[in-house]
């Protein structure tokens, strides 16, 4: 019996590159699409900004920390006392003078003073009581004198201000605030090549994904194509069992593997469901979102024919950049803790007011001009052995750190040239699973040519069949493996380069 059979190399195209027909509500996303919707959502890229802004920030306040210093300070103090630079009472060669509770003052003569004396030797005598009352007048008039003295040297102090508008200059800091300045620069380019190597982090997860969505659409049509074929192919057994051309053992076997194509059909589909809800979540879309893939560049890899200058592809690479700004911020650290060993020189000026003030003696008044202010200070170290400790310690860190930045180095390298290879394996692989591919697609042409003649078993049919899945199954892989490690290698040299 003379059957038609839809088979060939045509077939092997439409089945690999072909794109079936879609609803017109679903929506195709291109690679930079989703590229694009992954690095514009979730709260990474927010965060990468933020830190980015206050790595600026820092840098900004690193350098206007060279620059002058203009400040406003006011004290308020309120005490219970006041300040007596004089004793309530003070005891000398001729008496006590002394202030009372109420504030008189009093003065008490003593007995070995000239008055007491001369009052002793002309008592009795007409001119006693003369000496006597001279004595009480000097006496009242020493004690209103320490009295008016005690309140004058008396400091109002229940209510004290001090005001102070000033400006301080750093001359010579040791070198720290330039140190602080680079610690500040590198930190802000640290945080752009986070941010750029985030984003390409995020770019080579949207393509594996997507390459991966690409690929299970390729093996869902394939099982598809299969699964129709085994179909097929059961249907013409059946009928040439009816008409005693085939055995029921023949019909049991193309059931079979039509079962188990069907078996792999739904695990395609299950397949393609998970990997489309994996790049919707990368892309910030719905989990249950409805879309296709354009796997139009599945078969326009970039391979490679050459080696890769793996040097000069480290040296742009990001994670040897930052490593590179860590060592120089374990160097410009060694240089700050040095700086606490070097004399620093501030230079500071300002206008000071007080109240009490001292403009003319000690006054609790408003009426004070306040007085400026100019000065230099120098600190010297002589003997900080913590200090020095410190700067050795910090020293030995940044060795460390360059070690490590050498070793990035390599691993990069290394890292670099087996991405390298591995595309041009996938080279070699693909070059290998399109013969393999036309080889089988030709076995299955010539197999259904002579099944249709009568020539061969439906089993032998089965096992062309089995083959061109196996080789076009075979070479979607190569082609996915190759677009992964294509996306691989761009991550290392650069997507924008």
């Amino acid at each position: 019996m003379k059957r038609k059979f839809f088979v060939g190399w045509c077939l092997l195209c439409v089945l690999i590159y072909a794109q079936t027909g879609h609803a017109d509500d679903t929506i195709q996303y291109t690679l930079a699409a989703c590229r694009q919707m992954a690095l514009s959502q979730g709260c990474t890229n927010r965060s990468q900004q933020e830190l980015q802004k206050a790595a600026e920030l820092n840098r900004k306040a690193a350098l206007a920390a060279m620059f002058p210093k203009v400040a406003v300070n006011g004290t308020y103090m309120w005490n219970s006392e006041n300040i007596h630079l004089l004793a309530n009472e003070e005891t000398s060669d001729i008496g006590t003078a002394g202030v009372n509770a109420d504030g008189t003052g009093y003065f008490n003569w003593s007995g070995n003073s000239f008055m007491s004396r001369l009052a002793n030797d002309l008592q009795g005598t007409r001119l006693q009581q003369p000496i006597m009352d001279a004595q009480d007048l000097a006496g009242q008039q020493i004690a209103n004198a320490y009295q008016q003295m005690y309140d004058r040297l008396t400091i109002d102090m229940t209510h004290v201000v001090v005001a102070r508008a000033g400006v301080t200059q750093p001359i010579y800091t040791g070198g720290a605030l330039t140190q602080n300045y680079k610690i500040a620069k590198s930190t802000e380019h640290v945080a752009a090549l986070q941010s750029e190597a985030k984003q390409d982090e995020v770019i080579a997860k949207v393509d594996e994904a997507y390459w991966r969505v690409v690929s299970v659409e390729q093996k869902h049509r394939l099982a598809d194509e299969y699964y129709r074929l085994l179909c097929k192919l059961e249907s013409d057994v059946t009928e040439l069992a009816n008409e005693g051309m085939a055995t029921q053992s023949d019909l049991l076997k193309v059931r079979t593997k039509r079962g188990e194509a069907e078996v792999k059909k739904l695990q395609a589909e299950n397949g393609l469901t998970l990997s489309r809800m994996a790049l919707a979540q990368l892309c910030g879309l719905p989990l249950s979102a409805v879309f296709t893939v354009d796997a139009s560049g599945l078969e326009q890899t970039t391979l490679v024919t050459e080696k890769i200058d793996a040097e000069s592809v480290v040296a742009n690479r990001k994670e040897l950049q930052i490593a590179q700004e860590a060592e120089a911020i374990a160097r410009s650290t060694a240089k700050l803790a040095s700086a606490t060993l070097q004399p620093t020189i501030v230079a500071s000026a300002g206008y000071v007011y007080t109240n009490p003030n001292m403009e003319n003696g000690v006054r609790s008044d408003w009426k004070g001009h306040g007085f400026f202010s100019a000065g230099v200070v120098v600190n010297v170290p002589i003997a900080h052995a913590d200090d020095i400790l410190r700067y050795k310690a910090a020293k030995h860190a940044a060795n460390a750190v360059a070690l490590k930045t050498e070793e990035t180095r390599e691993l990069l390298t290394l890292q670099t040239t087996q991405a390298n290879q591995r595309l041009m394996e996938s080279q070699q692989k693909i070059a290998v699973a399109q013969l393999t591919c036309r080889n089988a697609a030709e076995v299955l042409r010539m197999a259904e040519e002579s099944f249709a003649s009568g020539m061969i078993s439906s089993s032998e049919l089965m096992q062309a069949q089995t083959a061109w899945m196996s080789a076009a199954t075979d070479l979607v892989d190569a082609q996915t493996e190759a677009k992964m490690n294509e996306a691989k290698l761009l991550q290392y040299i650069g997507f924008n380069n």
